[in-house]
């Protein structure tokens, strides 16, 4: 199975997860479910590099941290990002993410992401597969 992403339903809020090869290209796929909660990822246009870090003591924080911080990049910058790139080095994260600036006549956002959760928040090595996933707060 290549890697994806997909959300799942959670009452009022959403779920993202990624899956993926390797655990950083879950973490990649979880950022592009999230980003897709907001638009259209096709509709994005992956022109400005914004780096991003992160440390944590686990796997399932590092995974919230990272989300919680493409969420602000999103929100400070009024950027949406649709394409993403993890590197993992034991509890800390390189990340980069790629996107351009919030257009609503062109990118008609659905929702504003308040933040990742610690709801359903997991990552497995499930069936030869890394997932990664939680819920997200609209």
């Amino acid at each position: 199975m290549s890697a994806h992403w997909e959300h799942f339903p959670h009452d009022a809020d959403v779920g993202v997860r990624g899956v993926g090869a390797t655990k950083a290209q879950a973490f990649e796929q979880a950022a592009l479910a999230l980003t897709a909660v907001v638009t259209d990822l096709q509709a994005i246009e992956a022109r400005q590099l914004i780096e991003v870090e992160c440390e944590a003591p686990d796997d399932e924080l590092l995974l919230a941290d990272w989300l919680n911080s493409v969420v602000y990049e999103m929100s400070v910058r009024r950027m949406l990002f649709s394409r993403f790139s993890v590197q993992l080095d034991g509890r800390r994260l390189r990340g980069q993410a790629w996107g351009e600036p919030l257009d609503p006549a062109r990118h008609h956002p659905a929702v504003e992401i308040k933040g990742a959760t610690y709801t359903s928040l997991r990552v497995v090595r499930e069936n030869g597969e890394w997932v990664a996933q939680t819920v997200v707060d609209v």
